[in-house]
């Protein structure tokens, strides 16, 4: 059986929904007479709701402005979505002028969650990485973000069903290693027990999560992003293009990122670079912004896409009049 406070606070809810709520749409909702509904808004303003009665054929209610913001109710995908903005703001440095701001509502929505859907969301606060840069899409499905998360801290493998970029379905079983938010996606990394790899996988193409039986040790020295950086630049492109560079892995990283290239081997200051790309047009003026020497190995179509960078830029140059003395 309902209770009466519990419709009361579906009121709040529905009114701060927006817009004007009409008697008879409030009493289907609530599953009371409109006389209640009525009653039901009364209790609000006696707790200083800021209830508005709206006059009408269309007339109704609706939340006025007030000089107290009304109780909040957030749903559990709310409350998951406010704390992950909340600490991804944090972690990238989105923090208003007063940092402390940031903490404390962090702290205020975390100490009046019930406590079953606290401990899932501390887990889920406690395995995600963000490399830099916030998410720019939503975040993943609840259901899946949680269960990878409580995966994560206990130790636990999980059962998924994936899909690749092609769409093909395939389940799996993963031993994970921790969620990492990158560039506008979210990626979970861990162990392929069925073929004995790493593998980063996008959690938009996880359709199921589920826990399995059993636990896993994760390797020493554990850095989730930096996995999933390193993966996502050796993954299968059309071109593989080796470079040497003349310079330290800090000078290169400056122009040339983990999530873009990998750094294999050093020697006599040079560096070997390995990435892979869809199209080599970009390439050219991102290596002239390095401003250090270097020579291509591979591909061979490269090479000519710098000698014309480079032709064109001598004939702009080549055009320029002297200044006056």
């Amino acid at each position: 059986m309902v209770r009466p406070t519990a419709r009361v606070l579906t009121l709040l809810e529905l009114l701060q929904s927006g817009g004007i709520r009409t008697r008879a749409e409030l009493a289907d909702r609530l599953g009371v007479d409109e006389r209640t509904v009525r009653r039901y808004v009364q209790h609000l303003i006696d707790l200083d709701v800021p209830v508005e009665s709206v006059r009408g054929r269309y007339g109704g209610y609706r939340l006025g402005p007030g000089s107290r913001i009304p109780p909040l109710m957030l749903t559990d995908d709310e409350a998951l979505s406010v704390l992950l903005g909340l600490i991804a703001g944090r972690r990238t440095g989105l923090l208003t002028a007063d940092g402390t701001a940031n903490e404390t509502a962090t702290a205020k929505i975390r100490r009046v969650l019930p406590a079953r859907l606290a401990r899932r969301i501390d887990a889920v606060l406690a395995s995600i990485s963000f490399t830099g840069s916030p998410p720019r899409t939503p975040a993943p499905d609840s259901a899946v973000l949680l269960t990878l998360a409580a995966a994560v801290r206990a130790r636990q493998p999980v059962a998924i069903r994936y899909a690749d970029r092609h769409g093909r379905p395939s389940a799996r079983t993963l031993h994970p290693y921790g969620v990492v938010a990158h560039e506008g996606r979210w990626y979970v990394t861990g162990a392929d027990p069925g073929i004995g790899e790493d593998r980063t996988f996008r959690l938009d193409r996880i359709a199921d999560a589920r826990p399995l039986p059993g636990s896993f040790i994760p390797p020493p020295d554990l850095d989730p992003a930096q996995r999933v950086l390193a993966g996502i630049a050796r993954a299968p492109y059309r071109y593989e293009v080796t470079l040497h560079i003349q310079g330290t892995p800090e000078q290169i990283r400056a122009v040339l990122p983990a999530s873009l290239a990998t750094i294999v081997a050093s020697a006599g200051g040079r560096q070997r670079v390995e990435l892979r790309t869809e199209r080599l047009d970009w390439l050219p003026a991102l290596l002239a912004s390095l401003d250090r020497p270097f020579t291509i190995e591979r591909p061979a179509e490269l090479n000519d896409l710098v000698t014309a960078l480079a032709g064109r830029l001598l004939n702009a140059a080549g055009g320029l009049t002297a200044p006056d003395r």
